[in-house]
């Protein structure tokens, strides 16, 4: 059985490799950043239960039922999607994980001193693609104990095709070689929903739930356009803490809209 999920309308094509949006092409142009090019070994992931490091806290961050083992950007990033649901222009898939489960964590040992990493909260993960007018808006619906704390963000990386690209919002226009100049700490675009990455082709993204964004790279070819709830920078990592959000008794929504302009 195919690890690809193959969404199709119109003009639009998506493909998913176990929840991971690995190619949107709108009449045959790639808009996502492709596995084996330079920049990233990833396409797309998500941040959640916190984002940032945490190697400075000795891999901790507190909640309300005590310290948990996070390395950076979470442990949700090391599970594996299943699929729920396929139709021609939709997937949905669910992470489930269960409370105080541990989970390897693959940059052990190589680039991090946690083996495992667990948290102390069961939740639901849900990851949901959908063609639309024209564009492709990805869902994500958190569900689980009622006052568990989270961050979520979303961490999709974009092909770029020329060499004068500009990244815009209605302040400002930041060019590639500034977020480079940031280096891993990602630049901040704070109390902003909607992004436009002004390229060969023009693609918007659009957020809801989230309130700010972070701009991510490390070479020319490539650039992470990033909603986040929360900027992790801001903070000594010791007091990462400080940005969670709550869950509450029904699911926590957010979503993101690209937009093909």
């Amino acid at each position: 059985m195919s690890n690809i999920t193959i969404l199709k309308a119109g003009d639009q094509q998506v493909k998913i490799e176990v929840g991971e949006l690995v190619s949107y092409q709108v009449s045959g142009h790639e808009y996502m950043h492709q596995k084996g090019n330079p920049g990233w070994r990833s396409v797309d992931t998500e941040m959640f239960p916190l984002i940032g490091p945490t190697n400075e806290a000795d891999f901790k961050v507190h909640t309300p039922k005590g310290f948990a083992t996070q390395d950076q950007h979470g442990l949700l990033r090391e599970m594996k999607y299943s699929l729920l649901e396929h139709t021609d222009s939709k997937a949905v898939f669910s992470k489930k994980y269960t409370a105080n489960t541990s989970v390897l964590n693959s940059k052990f040992p190589a680039k991090s001193t946690a083996e495992k990493l667990s948290w102390p909260y069961d939740f639901e993960f849900v990851k949901t693609f959908e063609l639309v007018d024209g564009s492709l808006a990805v869902n994500f619906s958190i569900t689980g104990e009622e006052g568990m704390p989270f961050m979520l963000g979303y961490h999709p990386a974009f092909m770029l095709h020329s060499k004068n690209a500009i990244i815009a919002t209605a302040e400002q226009n930041i060019t590639i070689p500034e977020v480079m100049e940031v280096g891993s700490r990602a630049l901040q675009v704070p109390n902003t929903d909607v992004i436009t990455l002004k390229d060969e082709k023009s693609l918007q993204i659009s957020s809801e739930g989230f309130s700010h964004f972070m701009l991510w790279t490390e070479v020319p070819n490539m650039v992470c356009i990033e909603p986040i709830t929360f900027y992790p920078y801001a903070v000594a990592q010791e007091n990462l803490a400080e940005g969670f959000m709550v869950l509450k008794n029904e699911p926590a929504i957010f979503k993101v809209v690209l937009k093909p302009l």
